[in-house]
């Protein structure tokens, strides 16, 4: 069990509002630049969530409505960028988060899954 479980949801949810303003921003910073870049940065992103959140939300319920939101999430944005007018609706942005959802709550099955556990483990370990 998380110790400071409402600080790392916390953090979680700031990732969201990060994901959301780069995605509806006119202009966001290009960190990458090589072919189809904005297919990687989705995967990333939201591979991201899924791996942040999959920390947090332990059972396979949780973790099944946590998958079926950031999916929802990346199509929704998806369309917000067709209505805005200046970024574009892509199909494959949708199925490129989607993917990473698939990543993100993989590794969560992994040690990395424990990286929460792990920090807070440390931070008990140095009062």
């Amino acid at each position: 069990m998380l110790g400071y479980r409402r600080a790392w949801l916390a953090g979680g949810w700031l990732l969201v509002g990060l994901v959301i303003f780069l995605s509806l921003t006119p202009h966001p910073p290009e960190p990458f630049t090589f072919s189809n870049v904005d297919k990687f940065e989705h995967t990333l992103a939201y591979a991201s969530l899924a791996l942040w959140f999959g920390q947090i939300y332990l059972s396979a319920r949780s973790r099944m409505m946590a998958a079926v939101l950031l999916v929802g999430l990346g199509i929704g944005l998806e369309f917000v960028q067709r209505w805005m007018g200046f970024r574009y609706f892509d199909v494959w942005d949708m199925v490129a988060g989607s993917i990473g959802v698939l990543i993100g709550f993989l590794l969560a099955r992994t040690a990395l899954g424990r990286l929460f556990v792990f920090i807070e483990a440390k931070l008990r370990q140095d009062r």
